[in-house]
């Protein structure tokens, strides 16, 4: 097991039983930085230290345990089975869940894990990603501490293996004292009879730098180079495929318009983003499509786009992009799908397109950069209802809420 903690913090090894703040020990299977740990992230970093203490467990070495460190949380790596963190939730089936060798690396993992939850005095036990659930739950459940699953995915065929839906729903009902998912949506596909334990909290967005009211989008598109762009794991159901037929049209309308792929391929998907690049290649699109590759500047990079762009062909549990476009005021069009109609109200916040449509998605964004004073109006919009629903500061005071649930308080 490996321990990280940032320098001159080395006190908080010690438990301290009088102290007053509970003990919340979050766990997650990996450290890459997907959607669902930078919301964990922000959440432990945003915590009211009076009240709630944040200890972090880790499958994996990665990006998120350097972030954390660098926060000053107590952090530990607790390596999984590079087979169990690995296996997208999309590949997960009926063998790949009873593999022997990997049942029996869980159950010594689920004892492990249960010994550093009684060793750090948890108070609650706070689940980040299915596979956390699963195995972080029955920890949680053996050392006798209240578990919270906090659920980032869909729980539906059309998300996840079939299989994998039918266990999953059933273990919701024994396994957790509490529930968060991200959307409404989330919560539907878990088809809970008894919904009182469940909660809806959505991600919210750290503000990178405020925009004074009128300031963003100052220049009218239709007189420069507008840029376009998409960001999230390249994915075959993130849509950068569809994005691409669409840049296609809209280049023919506006020859100066410029495109950006924002992110990277993970989990064993390179070859879906070969497809997508001989796609852009055989549009002749390369000299106006940029591939930035995976940053740590997101906020900084939609800052400078113009209209952002959603198009999965699934429907999101939430859509924390599109929340990130709409703090920066910048106007959106995303796919009608899943939790991302509870963020972006049509025609007011941002304009909805039907998923793996790629004909209204380029219809959508040239009604955007035909009529740019149409598109401010929706930034300004979209960031004050970002401001009213969807920021850290909203995701927090929830959480926390059903902490105290958990607690008795």
């Amino acid at each position: 097991m490996r321990h990280s903690m940032a320098p001159g913090n080395t006190s908080s090894l010690m438990p301290n039983r009088a102290a007053k703040p509970a003990t919340v020990l979050y766990f997650d299977h990996t450290a890459a930085l997907g959607g669902g740990e930078i919301v964990l992230l922000h959440l432990v970093q945003h915590l009211d230290p009076a009240q709630y203490r944040p200890v972090v467990v880790l499958g994996s070495d990665g990006p998120l345990r350097e972030e954390l460190v660098k926060s000053g949380i107590e952090t530990y790596v607790l390596p999984l089975a590079g087979s169990v963190v690995h296996t997208r939730k999309d590949n997960l089936n009926h063998s790949s869940l009873l593999r022997l060798r990997d049942i029996q690396r869980t159950v010594r993992y689920c004892r492990r894990l249960t010994a550093l939850i009684l060793r750090r005095h948890a108070d609650i036990v706070h689940t980040n990603s299915l596979k956390a659930d699963i195995i972080g739950g029955i920890a949680g459940r053996l050392a006798r501490v209240p578990v919270l699953w906090h659920i980032h995915d869909r729980i539906e065929e059309d998300y996840l293996p079939p299989k994998v839906v039918r266990g999953f729903r059933w273990l919701c009902r024994i396994v957790p004292h509490r529930l968060i998912g991200v959307s409404e949506a989330v919560l539907k596909t878990l088809r809970l009879t008894d919904d009182s334990r469940a909660t809806v909290v959505y991600n919210g967005v750290v503000e990178p730098h405020p925009i004074a009211k009128g300031e963003a989008m100052k220049t009218p598109l239709i007189n420069r180079a507008p840029c376009l762009g998409i960001v999230g794991r390249i994915s075959p159901w993130k849509g950068q495929h569809i994005f691409i037929q669409a840049a296609k049209q809209v280049r023919d309308r506006f020859p100066l318009a410029r495109f950006q792929i924002i992110g990277s391929a993970l989990f064993d998907e390179e070859g879906y983003e070969a497809e997508v690049r001989a796609l852009a290649a055989s549009l002749q699109l390369d000299d106006c499509l940029e591939w930035t590759g995976f940053r740590r500047d997101v906020p900084a990079l939609i800052n400078k786009l113009d209209v952002l762009v959603h198009a999965s062909t699934t429907g999101e549990p939430f859509g924390q992009v599109v929340v990130e476009g709409m703090i920066a005021a910048k106007p959106v069009i995303a796919t009608d799908g899943g939790g991302v109609p509870e963020i972006v109200q049509h025609g007011e916040t941002g304009l909805l397109v039907p998923m793996g449509d790629a004909d209204a998605l380029a219809e959508a964004a040239i009604q955007l950069l035909s009529n740019p004073e149409e598109a401010r109006t929706m930034g300004q919009a979209g960031r004050q209802r970002v401001l009213d629903h969807f920021t850290i500061q909203h995701t927090v005071a929830k959480v926390q809420a059903v902490y105290g649930k958990l607690l008795g308080r």
